[in-house]
């Protein structure tokens, strides 16, 4: 590969965020070119480093990974970004600096897949909810959708594919096809954007 992927670490602790920097830099394919401490810095910083990649930590002060993500799908919907996630999950972190998953997971990202383990995929639902709570109360309120539609609704909101809403909610594609319908009718929508406009 001649072009080296460019990646932006956004991760509040520096000493993690250093040690993934390390580590993808050990293959000649990717280039680090910024590291951000929190959402607010790695919104300010896309427009200095205009990377391929961004790998994202949730749990950030200020502006949390999900708001982060959001912007930045927005903005510049061209730039993959992975989840990384240290909630209770700095094993999971960990084990993925040791082995060359992380590696992998930006050079995946960069083709095209999307790297959203389900047990994270479900912490990212999980956190979407804690900052979507008004937007939850009104989609009830608004189209009397269920406790499960109103998660679903999010989650689209929020970008997730169908096979990862099957996968955070340990619930097969077909049963989330059916859920997803359901929202468009009780809301009126013909598409996934306009369900959570």
């Amino acid at each position: 590969m001649d072009k080296k992927i460019k990646v932006m670490i956004a991760d509040d602790q520096v000493i993690l965020a250093e040690g993934i920097k390390s580590v993808l830099e050990t293959d000649s394919g990717l280039e680090v070119v910024g590291l951000a401490f929190d959402g607010f810095d790695a919104l300010k910083k896309m427009e200095e480093n205009m990377p391929d990649v961004v790998l994202m930590d949730i749990r950030m002060p200020n502006m949390n990974g999900v708001v982060a993500t959001q912007s930045i799908k927005t903005k510049y919907p061209d730039v993959k970004v992975v989840i990384l996630t240290t909630f209770d999950d700095s094993d999971y972190i960990l084990n993925a600096i040791r082995s060359t998953a992380l590696i992998d997971a930006v050079k995946n990202a960069y083709a095209g897949d999307t790297i959203l383990p389900a047990k994270i995929a479900k912490r990212i639902a999980d956190a979407a909810k804690n900052v979507s709570s008004d937007r939850e109360i009104k989609l009830k309120r608004a189209f009397s959708l269920s406790d499960r539609e109103v998660e679903i609704a999010l989650m689209l909101y929020e970008g997730f594919t169908n096979r990862q809403i099957s996968a955070a909610l340990k619930i097969s594609e077909g049963t989330t096809r059916n859920y997803i319908s359901a929202i468009y009718v009780k809301t009126n929508s013909e598409n996934r954007s306009g369900a959570v406009e």
